[in-house]
């Protein structure tokens, strides 16, 4: 389990965090939802360890994050950042190998090939593992960024925005394969996301962000509700649940928009 436990984040004298306080259980996927400058990011960047907090604590099983050596983080919680870029021209083959650098250090041993493998099955890019990044499309490319950050091997993942700028067939792959690294390996996701129908319909729990605090967090169903939405949004919202999921409309708000 993840603790934030009165967390800030200030910059000068602008607030971006103030006094959070959330829980992350683990093997569980949790969205953080909100809109833009809600704070998420800078919270996840912070769980990450990339980002000095102003004031509060993050704990890992009951441990201060600050702790933990970094090199022993880096084998706990692994992150991926949005849009992530590599100047440098690799295959993905190569790419996914850096997910393997906290344990050997660029000398790759059997067991690190093992894991490459088994990292690049999961998300099937074996047609692809010899490709070079700038030869993907977008998607592609970040299926293959997502495959090097499972590689890493870590009981947690920090995604910011993995969804961001994917078709739908490329957004739905990668929200079953972190729903499936949860339920089948016990992972712990923790990911930005904007489309509130991929958090409803996949997450475990929801921690929803506004004005750099938490505005709601639970369930699925304790948060995502018509008024919770349109208090989080300034929009109104017809929620209609089915077999196959939860459907949020937002389109074609009644009245103005705030």
């Amino acid at each position: 389990m993840i603790t934030v436990n009165k967390l800030s984040k200030a910059y000068g004298a602008k607030a971006v965090v103030s006094n959070v306080s959330a829980r992350f259980s683990a093997r569980k996927l949790s969205s953080l939802i909100g809109p833009n400058g809600a704070g998420k990011t800078t919270l996840l960047m912070m769980i990450a360890r990339l980002l000095a907090p102003s004031q509060g604590d993050i704990l890992i099983e009951g441990r201060k994050i600050t702790d933990i050596r970094i090199g022993d983080y880096a084998r706990q919680v692994a992150t991926l950042r949005q849009s992530p870029d590599f100047n440098l021209r690799l295959t993905v083959d190569e790419l996914v190998a850096f997910g393997r650098f906290p344990y050997s250090r660029g000398s790759l041993t059997a067991e690190d090939h093992r894991v490459i493998d088994e990292a690049i099955a999961f998300l099937s890019l074996q047609s692809l593992r010899e490709a070079y990044l700038d030869e993907l499309s977008g998607g592609q490319r970040q299926m293959a960024f997502l495959a090097m950050t499972i590689a890493q091997r870590t009981d947690c993942l920090l995604l910011d925005e993995p969804l961001n700028n994917l078709d739908i067939k490329h957004a739905v792959h990668i929200m079953r394969a972190l729903r499936r690294l949860c339920d089948e390996q016990g992972r712990t996701v923790i990911l930005v996301v904007h489309d509130i129908n991929f958090a409803a319909n996949y997450s475990d729990h929801i921690v929803a962000m506004k004005g750099g605090s938490i505005h709601c967090a639970g369930s699925v169903s304790e948060v995502v509700t018509e008024e919770r939405m349109r208090e989080l949004y300034g929009l109104d919202f017809e929620i209609t649940r089915g077999e196959r999921g939860c459907l949020c409309n937002y389109f074609n708000p009644l009245g103005e928009l705030e």
